[in-house]
């Protein structure tokens, strides 16, 4: 009767665990098969807040706000003897805004996770930092740690989603950071010889309020998802934010068209390498504007597929815990610019 009892007990314990990890949409957990659940608390410092923007940190905030349990996050860099896991964001190491703490006793059990939701180019001086490393926390894949800006889920949304009819124009982009070097500068240049693109963005002196941007988008038929780099897995907010949730059909510049697939809900893109040329695509634009079922069949994904969104950087750290049980412990990247750059 004991030994009964005691597997009772423990199959209650396990199954409590388990249910931690299930987000309050059951069809986010049916969707994913999710990690092993940690068996003690798992304390993680952040040492410096990426572009300067904090989140409130007190109570419980993993469990609090994404269902995680025996996650405690924390800024407050007294506590980092005690951390097991330590987060630096790449852009203030690069700018000089935040530096490693060398000086201090590191733990030996202590993992440091380097933080980095741009592509290569934008992250230099990396040499230094080989060798301190145990894993890596990115858009890629194969990081260690996957924090993508959106991914797609299986089942669709609440509210039924129907395309705007009569949009006053064909194509937006919205463009802060031009450089005439970029790809996705050659294309646009290319493109506007045959048809017409409303620009807006610091660079051309039409910035858009957080509150007009989405408006602002969907009034036209297509949105220029240009990435800034053609890097591996690199697909930002211009593709998630800016295009599908604008409701809107995205013509993507980026990585392969593979990787869209592999990433995005079917049929939901229309991809520049497609093409041989800016002209095919401009007419090709055209046609589907101009025929309202070709139109529509962009937006089927909708019946089947949602699509979600991470802005919040305490959600992106509390994913530390979900993939905790599964990283290796002793890892150590002693060439982190080569993992960046492969």
């Amino acid at each position: 009767m004991k030994t009964s009892g005691c597997r009772i007990l423990l199959f209650i314990l396990s199954l409590s665990s388990l249910l931690c990890y299930i987000f309050l949409d059951p069809a986010l957990y049916l969707q994913e098969a999710q990690p092993a659940v940690h068996q003690r608390n798992i304390s993680i410092l952040l040492w410096r807040w990426p572009f300067g923007r904090s989140y409130r940190l007190d109570g419980d905030k993993c469990l609090e706000m994404y269902n995680i349990c025996r996650c405690f996050l924390t800024d407050n860099t007294s506590t980092f003897s005690t951390a097991d896991v330590v987060v630096f964001h790449h852009q203030e190491l690069k700018e000089g805004l935040s530096s490693l703490p060398l000086h201090l006793d590191r733990p030996s059990s202590q993992h440091w996770v380097w933080l980095s939701l741009e592509p290569p180019v934008n992250n230099a001086n990396l040499t230094p930092l080989s060798g301190l490393f145990n894993w890596t926390m990115s858009y890629r894949r194969d990081a260690d740690i996957y924090i993508p800006y959106g991914k797609t889920m299986l089942g669709r949304e609440a509210q039924r989603f129907q395309a705007a009819p009569n949009r006053s124009c064909l194509v937006s982009w919205v463009v802060s950071r031009y450089r005439p070097q970029q790809a996705r500068a050659a294309v646009y240049q290319s493109l506007k010889k045959y048809i017409p693109i409303q620009v807006y963005g610091k660079w051309n002196k039409k910035p858009l309020s957080n509150k007009k941007l989405l408006p602002t988008i969907a009034k036209c038929e297509f949105y220029l998802s240009f990435e800034n780099s053609e890097a591996k897995d690199y697909i930002s907010e211009k593709l998630w934010r800016n295009a599908f949730q604008a409701g809107v059909v995205p013509v993507v510049l980026g990585p392969s068209r593979a990787t869209y697939e592999a990433m995005t809900p079917p049929g939901s893109f229309i991809h520049v390498a497609d093409f041989k040329s800016a002209a095919d695509l401009a007419t090709y634009l055209k046609q589907v504007a101009a025929d309202r079922q070709a139109y529509e069949e962009f937006f089927q994904w909708h019946h089947t597929h949602r699509i979600k969104t991470y802005t919040d950087w305490r959600e992106r750290l509390c994913q530390i815990c979900v993939h905790f049980p599964r990283l290796a412990a002793s890892r150590v990247y002693q060439d982190l610019e080569s993992w960046v750059h492969s």
